[in-house]
């Protein structure tokens, strides 16, 4: 198994860039395929992302991976939670649902040492922001109830503010660490379409400015764990989840330089969301925008 390269110049390695890699066929696959694209660091799936339940991880598979992760040294790992899991729900049984299924996720995260869970915080389903985040809170409490002493932490991703989704606005995210029993073992996510999406303009540096300044007031900026960094086919506030390829965009190359050359934020791993497959030449995709974000470190 091929090891990861690393980075030849100072700035690029203060910075990890990856991308989110596909385990069909084996968690451990994800690896091969992240050096192949030239990645520092990784998102994975740790069950199938459209289903409640799952298998347990066996012995041999979770020893697979940690060869993986050991013979590549590509880190940190993140994964990403099932779609289905909705803890903002006012529906008792699909709550439950969630909640037994983000416990689940944290266990098999926690098996593998991976560090950080990302999670979709929820849909209020018409009750009520003040209301979603009240179970939200309480979902979250209880995953955290069951898993006690763990390592891995739940990772709040913000949104695009699409429906009745929770987590558009980052003072939104502040009001669920508020409200959470024990918000150190919580960090956030940032997905940079879903804050274009929801109107925080990137392009712009004063507007890149004041989001960041809103980061720092209600969450914190060592509380930014990892970075989607995903371009948008959609405009600035128009609230449509939709990811393009880096540059390709509405975001384009300008709202990725204020966030690549801020130092504040720097200490945030990048992930890749875009469009898998290859180009006209079949270049890697991954390959492509990785390149593309490297290039514009200062």
């Amino acid at each position: 198994m091929a090891k990861r390269k690393s980075a030849s110049k100072g700035a690029t390695t203060k910075q990890r860039f990856g991308a989110h890699m596909s385990v069909a066929g084996g968690l451990e696959n994800a690896f091969d395929d992240a050096v192949r694209v030239g990645c520092d660091c990784l998102q994975i799936f740790v069950k199938n992302q459209k289903q409640w339940t799952a298998k347990p991880l066996t012995e041999d598979a979770i020893t697979r991976y940690k060869e993986a992760e050991s013979a590549t040294g590509i880190g940190p790992v993140v994964a990403h939670s099932s779609y289905l899991i909705n803890l903002g729900s006012p529906k008792a049984e699909q709550f439950k649902k969630s909640v037994d299924a983000l416990t689940d996720e944290l266990e098999r995260c926690e098996a593998l040492g991976v560090g950080g869970l990302v999670l979709h915080p929820g849909s209020h389903m018409g009750e009520g922001v003040d209301a979603g985040i009240k179970r939200i809170a309480e979902g979250i409490d209880q995953a955290h109830k069951r898993t006690a002493g763990f390592k891995t932490r739940i990772l709040l991703e913000s949104t695009a503010g699409q429906g009745t989704a929770i987590g558009h606005e980052i003072k939104q995210l502040g009001a669920i660490l508020e409200s959470i029993k024990a918000p150190e073992r919580v960090g956030i996510c940032l997905d940079t379409c879903h804050l274009f999406a929801a109107g925080y303009d990137l392009r712009d540096e004063g507007e890149y400015d004041r989001m960041v300044a809103e980061l720092k007031k209600h969450v914190g900026l060592k509380r930014v764990e990892c970075i989607h960094t995903n371009d948008s086919k959609g405009d600035c506030g128009s609230h449509l989840d939709r990811h393009e390829h880096i540059g390709k965009g509405k975001i384009g190359l300008a709202g990725f330089r204020n966030l690549i050359n801020d130092s504040r934020l720097a200490h945030a791993m990048r992930i890749l969301e875009t469009p898998k497959g290859v180009d006209g030449r079949n270049a890697d995709f991954d390959k492509i925008n990785l390149g593309k974000l490297r290039r514009l470190i200062k």
